[in-house]
């Protein structure tokens, strides 16, 4: 009810002011000055990065070799028979001294626990934990159930498709040693990215998010955690109370309320985590659906309490309030559209009001082209794409984003609003690589047996 009511209250300040100053300012100024804000703190990020590097060039950070906590590697499994082997089996790789698995088996229907067991009593450092079925549903609960079984200093959270190089763990470690630090998040790629141009453009969009986050750890923003590839220090798990079982995104939720609590959370673009992107349009919507649902309502929950909390940072406040006009501006766009076209509808023939949709059109074209820079940016800067390359995959993965974030930030405004709040996941399909593996080998098999005949 907070958030339907904090939502709803925004919404009306939003149509009041547009209403009312489209007969006394034009609007599109607003719109203007709100985009200009948002790309001046995309330079400011971008010249904190360069003097970032600048100054570890001139002075680089010693690496404390025996700062080695022994780390819990939770991998909550639901119904993931077909590639839990081969990640706890990837994982086991790592050149790290000390660390422990734990598989935990979220109601599976298929031979998930089978498989768990096996595996756990193969490896020693193994441990698996089994959810009844009336258990408490989502990934937070899942993680909290599994937490007690964790002896590390730090949790590192890894989804059941994941693999990483041997060297993830010395990467990534060394970034939580600071006593203010509380988690560290890994980049995250897709691993299947050349599969199709829904693949392809996932990953671009890994690879802009990738480009947000350096900035913002830059800045020391409100970088924030992406599930995967998560480590998270273990006296900071317990200053917060551990997961939050009522929301839909674990990561979200706990990035925000660790920054209210003052731990400051970074980015390591060196550790890497690789894992399956969505091959289908339905459940790349579904999944989608709930990263944004997730990432709206934990502003709504937490505004006040960041804004007002004496331990979270400025830098960090001002960054969270950047990132949240990503929300707005879908809604000013369609309520700008709504009372152009009433306007439009009764004052027919007012060259005034023709040249303010055309003002609106032109802006939308902006918009977009700054969605195209970043991502050519990213793209160039993080995957040394060559410059043709970056210019083709940019345009489409930004007509990309516009067809899939803004009718969603409507869609998802509209449920909170109408709709009662649900614990629905859109679980993502593992283990659509491995299939085509074998299907490949299969084909493969039999084209050999047909040359034998």
């Amino acid at each position: 009810m907070r958030e339907r009511i904090l939502l709803f209250s925004i919404l009306i300040a939003l149509w009041t002011f547009l209403y009312v100053f489209q007969y006394h300012v034009n609007t599109i100024w607003g719109l203007v000055i709100l985009l200009c804000f948002m790309a001046l703190y995309g330079v400011y990020t971008s010249l904190a990065l360069q003097h970032k590097k600048r100054k570890l060039k001139k002075q680089p950070i010693e690496i404390n070799e025996g700062y080695k906590p022994f780390i819990s590697i939770m991998i909550p499994a639901h119904n993931e028979e077909s590639v839990i082997i081969h990640t706890v089996e990837n994982i086991q790789k790592l050149d790290y001294p000390k660390f422990e698995i734990i598989l935990i088996d979220d109601r599976s229907e298929d031979n998930t626990l089978s498989v768990i067991k096996t595996l756990s009593e193969k490896y020693e450092n193994v441990k698996y934990l089994t959810r009844e079925r009336d258990a408490f549903p989502g990934k937070s609960a899942v993680l909290n159930d599994g937490f007690p079984l964790c002896y590390g200093d730090a949790v590192l959270i890894f989804d059941a498709d994941a693999t990483v190089e041997p060297d993830f763990l010395n990467k990534i470690v060394p970034n939580l040693e600071p006593d203010d630090v509380g988690a560290v998040q890994a980049r995250k790629v897709i691993r299947n990215h050349e599969t199709n141009i829904l693949t392809k453009c996932q990953n671009n969009e890994y690879t802009l998010d990738t480009y947000l986050q350096v900035g913002r750890d830059a800045v020391k923003g409100a970088v924030e955690l992406r599930g995967n590839g998560e480590l998270i220090k273990r006296e900071a798990l317990v200053d917060i109370n551990g997961w939050n079982n009522y929301t839909i995104t674990d990561d979200l939720d706990m990035a925000t309320r660790l920054h209210i609590k003052g731990w400051d959370i970074r980015y390591c673009l060196d550790a890497v985590v690789y894992e399956e992107g969505v091959k289908y349009l339905v459940p790349l919507f579904r999944q989608r659906r709930r990263w944004l649902e997730g990432t709206i309502r934990r502003y709504l929950e937490y505004f006040f309490e960041a804004i007002f909390s004496k331990k979270m940072s400025l830098r960090a406040k001002l960054d969270m309030v950047v990132y949240i006009t990503e929300f707005i501006m879908p809604l000013w766009f369609l309520f700008e559209i709504i009372i152009r076209t009433f306007k439009l509808l009764t004052q027919r023939g007012d060259l005034v009001i023709h040249n303010e949709i055309m003002s609106s059109a032109i802006l939308s074209f902006a918009v977009a082209y700054g969605f195209f820079i970043a991502i050519r940016y990213s793209l160039r800067r993080y995957d040394n794409m060559k410059r043709w390359e970056a210019f083709v995959q940019a345009s489409y993965t930004a007509i990309y984003m516009l067809i899939i974030w803004f009718p969603m930030v409507l869609y998802i405004c509209g449920k909170i609003l109408f709709l009662k709040k649900d614990m629905r996941w859109g679980k993502t399909t593992h283990g659509l690589i491995k299939e085509e593996e074998e299907n490949i080998e299969q084909l493969q098999s039999q084209e050999k047996d047909l040359h034998e005949v």
